[in-house]
């Protein structure tokens, strides 16, 4: 595995993503990815190989196996990670997808051109749209293998003893799992990470909506939130830094910057000293 290649995608996402993205980007990797290549593997590597069933019916063993553990969890956890974590690079194809529009326009129509996205890591437009449906794919997909999961291991747990009589079994016979204190504790901690991952994301999709709605909200008023800055009295240079990270709001960051230059403009000097009138 290239790790240079995953890092920058790391940091990609991370770049592009909220306070509750890159909890989530951080509980996925420390918690998820890393306890399953360091430990997951190594406890289930030997789970086919020391699974025993108390007789020497040519296989009987395998049938029985087949039948309890019809796809291993090492596998069904490696295929969640990779589902779970493509959302995230659409987000970063889309901000590579801007960057290279505004190259091109830039190109064909020089260095005066004004790209319609500053800022292309900024949430606006479709770039909304597809950080919140990468929000919902990612939740989907941890509730899909959390019901799989618990469709194909009861309770997640596994049991010590296991009773098959399928067929070339002679008679019931009894099968014993290999380790099954330890794979249970290891599935617990996957479904439980599994459960915060899915909060997160449906967190971070109300706290993108909810934002959304408020701009609305003060877009339906008149008021921006530049112009609520502007008008109570805050920093003209923070409503100016707000305007200019809204490149739709030009009208208003140049009434908020003339305020700035009066305001300069009306301001007494400090060394300035009043006489009274005779």
């Amino acid at each position: 595995m290239n790790w240079s290649v995953f890092e920058g995608l790391l940091s990609g996402v991370n770049k592009y993503s909220t306070a509750f993205g890159r909890i989530w980007l951080s509980l996925v990797f420390i918690f998820r990815l890393l306890v399953y290549v360091v430990a997951a593997e190594r406890v289930w590597s030997d789970d086919h190989k020391d699974f025993d069933c108390n007789t020497r019916q040519p296989g009987c063993t395998n049938v029985c196996y087949d039948h309890f553990f019809p796809v291993s969890h090492i596998r069904l956890w490696a295929l969640q990670l990779i589902l779970v974590t493509c959302p995230s690079l659409l987000v970063i194809m889309h901000v590579a997808y801007r960057e290279a529009k505004a190259q091109q326009h830039r190109a064909e129509r020089g260095e005066g051109y004004r790209s319609r996205f500053p800022n292309p890591g900024k949430k606006r437009g479709g770039l909304w749209w597809t950080y919140l449906f990468s929000l919902i794919i990612k939740a989907g997909v941890d509730m899909v293998f959390l019901y799989i999961f618990y469709r194909f291991y009861r309770n997640y747990t596994l049991p010590r003893l296991v009773k098959c009589q399928l067929p070339p079994c002679p008679n019931i016979v009894d099968c014993f799992i290999s380790r099954p204190t330890e794979k249970t504790i290891f599935t617990l901690f996957m479904v439980v990470t599994t459960c915060i991952c899915i909060v997160l994301s449906l967190v971070e999709a109300a706290y993108l909506i909810g934002k959304r709605c408020r701009e609305r909200l003060q877009a339906g008023t008149g008021e921006t939130p530049g112009k609520a800055l502007s008008s109570s009295g805050a920093g003209c240079e923070q409503c100016c830094s707000w305007y200019s990270s809204h490149s739709h709001e030009a009208q208003g960051r140049g009434a908020c910057c003339g305020l700035e230059k009066n305001t300069r403009a009306k301001q007494p000097n400090k060394g300035e000293e009043k006489h009274p009138s005779h």
